[in-house]
């Protein structure tokens, strides 16, 4: 028995949320999305809410309860409110700039790098370290932040590369020196 597929999901004000041809429109004040709906999941809306259930009780469809009401959730927060992600960028040196479309890093190599965002994602860059992505699509963002973060993800010696604000890094301590003879 799915208890997250269970929960309802309530629909704010200004969120218009249609069905059509098998896939489930949300659109709102920070933008729209489209998703298509498994056949084995149904939808339906009451009111200012809606249920997700199941047609069968087989394990695929089981599986799927959950997944199928959290991401319907997720569209709904989306274009209601949106997703941010900020990325911290430490290091003597390092630094972004946004050049259009275009996030351009300076993070240790020998050129800069260029990072094309992905549409539907928006960046601001805050005091050259402090990069943050906005959308309305939970998984591009997040996915977008983390391969930022990849490109020099921070090291446990100094803590120099891009870390997500909040994270905690796990410090190593150095060489310990020569003691004695």
């Amino acid at each position: 028995m799915s208890r997250v597929g269970l929960k309802r999901i309530l629909v704010p004000a200004g969120v218009k949320v249609e069905w059509r041809d098998a896939s489930l429109h949300v659109s709102g004040p920070q933008g729209k999305m489209m998703r298509a709906l498994r056949p084995e999941i149904t939808v339906k809306q009451e009111g200012s809410e809606i249920v997700v259930s199941r047609a069968s009780d087989d394990r695929f469809a089981r599986s799927l309860h959950g997944l199928e009401r959290n991401e319907i959730h997720n569209m709904i927060l989306g274009v209601s409110s949106g997703y941010a992600k900020t990325l911290e960028i430490n290091g003597v040196g390092f630094r972004a700039a946004l050049e259009g479309r275009d996030l351009v890093l300076s993070i240790g190599y020998s050129h800069p790098t260029r990072f094309p965002l992905p549409e539907g994602v928006q960046a601001t860059v805050e005091k050259q370290t402090v990069v943050t992505l906005k959308g309305v699509d939970k998984y591009l963002v997040g996915q977008t932040a983390a391969t930022i973060r990849a490109l020099k993800p921070p090291e446990p010696y100094k803590g120099k590369g891009i870390k997500y604000r909040g994270e905690r890094i796990v410090r190593k301590e150095g060489k310990s020196g020569k003691t004695g003879k």
